[in-house]
């Protein structure tokens, strides 16, 4: 599996302290743009040390222990193994690629001053039908892939089916993406309706 390029947290001077940053990452962040781009380039999936770096790069704090945390917290997908090709190689833990939005939206939320509690509102409610909707992908393209390697195929019929593969990994990715897109949209007035609590909140702190 390549390792996705890094791409320079912006905004940010050569001696600017990480910490800063990471106290407003909002400049830091990836963009719609970088997202999507990361999803198509890794559609099979990501590995927890190529999240790290993508976000440690733009000057995030990231590690292998928050990455385990928000596992166990339901802020993100459990990992899945995937076969290495080539004979003989294994298999290695990855994510869905749209873990990297979701650490993104975390990102984003918490810089917002929302406590995780609030953020498990916002990810937790339709969360196991859309994992379970990952999962049945994956499971269907990994049995693709597997009969597709027990097959006697001319090469290119064979290139055909890879090519038909890939693509549907590609569009798979996007569905996933467009699932939470309407999850997001449905629970934004949520997020609003905590937004305001937490404003009137301060602002009753502030006048005493």
């Amino acid at each position: 599996m390549a390792r996705p390029a890094l791409t320079p947290a912006r905004g940010r001077t050569p001696d600017e302290p990480a910490e800063r940053i990471e106290r407003d990452p909002t400049g830091a962040l990836f963009d719609e743009r970088e997202l999507r781009e990361i999803e198509q380039a890794h559609a099979e999936g990501v590995t927890s040390k190529q999240i790290i770096d993508l976000f440690v790069g733009r000057g995030l704090h990231l590690s292998e222990a928050t990455l385990r945390k928000y596992v166990q917290q339901g802020l993100l997908p459990r990992s899945y193994r995937v076969g290495r090709k080539g004979k003989h190689s294994g298999s290695c833990g990855v994510y869905p690629a749209v873990t990297i939005r979701r650490i993104n939206a975390i990102k984003r939320l918490m810089s917002e001053r929302f406590t995780i509690e609030e953020i498990q509102l916002q990810f937790v409610r339709f969360r196991d039908d859309v994992a379970a909707v990952e999962r049945g992908m994956h499971a269907l393209l990994q049995g693709f892939g597997r009969e597709l390697e027990s097959r006697k195929l001319g090469a290119s019929a064979r290139r055909t089916v890879e090519r038909e593969i890939e693509e549907l990994r590609r569009l798979a990715t996007e569905v996933i993406r467009r699932i939470e897109g309407i999850e997001r949209a449905l629970l934004e007035p949520q997020r609003a309706g905590a937004d305001e609590r937490k404003t009137a909140v301060e602002g009753a702190g502030e006048s005493w």
